[in-house]
């Protein structure tokens, strides 16, 4: 005679097979979605992945503004393609001309913001009046350097009308270069377009159209060159200085502190930037620092110039720290 199973173990067999079937079905399920998701990096795409230049890497240069930059007619054969490169950072401004060659990029001459107290403009040195000094600045003295600054005086009358450089009939062309914005935005009144306009002022020819200076009106389609002679002699700042004056007394002393500490007044900006550009006009060249090294320089300089030690140093400096590490141990056993 056959006993029956009691109830206990059937529930467990029971239990046991519908966890069995759960499971199951939970692979079956797992398995059917990976069939339908499909794997885009696989061997094939890495092995037929092209990493991208360094500075792209970087996010540094925009290499297809750069081709058109660089690459230069072939008729022209070894002409370099000179570039007016601005870059501007948060205490300075840089305008370069640069040309381009196979081992990289050449530096013909250059300007900074920084060099502007020596002409009279000791604050304010990133604004748009300061970019447009920086490319007269950079104009002039590369005009100087090449023996052109008398043929091509540029435009004298900062007016805020539009001016293009034309070839003399008894001397050479005038010197011509493309704005070259790195990564910044081509916004209308930026920074970069004050340096071009500044440079163009100073005699470069550059190619470029005014719908981009501060004053342009897009629905007239014309530049309001009241406006543009405004940003560049500072009335835009004198402005704001003279309307947070008389508003917000503590934001004006902080906002301005430099210029109260140097005693400009918002009444002081024009003749300011006036001045400067004739000092500019006067005298481009870089003014070369004296190097005096006395012996506290000297010191210093060698400071970090240490002697390369041979063999025999480095394996008795050794067996001295060591020595010296010993004697301390013994002394701190003694004390205990």
């Amino acid at each position: 005679m056959v006993r029956a199973p009691s109830s206990i173990p059937i529930l467990i067999l029971v239990l046991l097979h519908r966890n069995r079937d759960l499971h199951l079905t939970l692979r079956v399920s797992a398995f059917l979605n990976q069939a339908f998701v499909k794997l885009v990096k696989n061997k094939a795409y890495y092995k037929r992945f092209q990493t991208k230049y360094r500075r792209r890497r970087e996010g540094k240069t925009d290499y297809q503004a750069r081709k058109a930059l660089v690459t230069q007619a072939k008729n022209k054969y070894n002409s370099p393609k000179y570039r007016l490169v601005v870059r501007i950072t948060n205490k300075d401004i840089i305008a370069q001309i640069v040309y381009a060659k196979i081992q990289g990029d050449v530096v013909l001459s250059s300007a900074y913001s920084h060099e502007l107290p020596r002409y009279g403009v000791k604050v304010g040195l990133t604004n748009w009046s300061a970019a447009y000094c920086t490319g007269l600045l950079v104009a002039r003295r590369v005009l100087t350097q090449l023996g052109l600054a008398d043929k091509y005086e540029g435009n004298t009358n900062i007016d805020g009308t539009y001016y293009e450089v034309e070839a003399e009939d008894d001397a050479p062309r005038p010197f011509q270069c493309f704005l070259d914005v790195g990564l910044r935005r081509t916004t209308t009144g930026s920074r970069v377009f004050g340096v071009l306009k500044g440079a163009v002022d100073g005699g470069l020819k550059i190619p470029h159209s005014e719908n981009r200076f501060p004053g342009w009106d897009t629905s007239a389609k014309q530049l309001d060159a009241e406006t543009l002679r405004k940003y560049i002699v500072g009335g835009h700042v004198s402005e704001y200085m003279a309307e947070l004056e008389e508003d917000d007394e503590d934001s004006y002393k902080r906002q301005f502190a430099k210029y109260i500490e140097e005693e400009i007044t918002p009444d002081d900006f024009e003749e300011m930037y006036e001045k400067a550009h004739e000092a500019i006009r006067e005298n481009p060249e870089r003014e070369a620092k004296e190097h005096v090294y006395d012996d506290a320089a000297k010191a210093a300089l060698k400071k970090f110039k240490t002697q390369k030690r041979n063999l025999k140093q480095r394996q008795d400096r050794i067996k001295q720290k060591k020595a010296a590490w010993l004697a301390k141990r013994a002394a701190a056993a003694d004390e205990e």
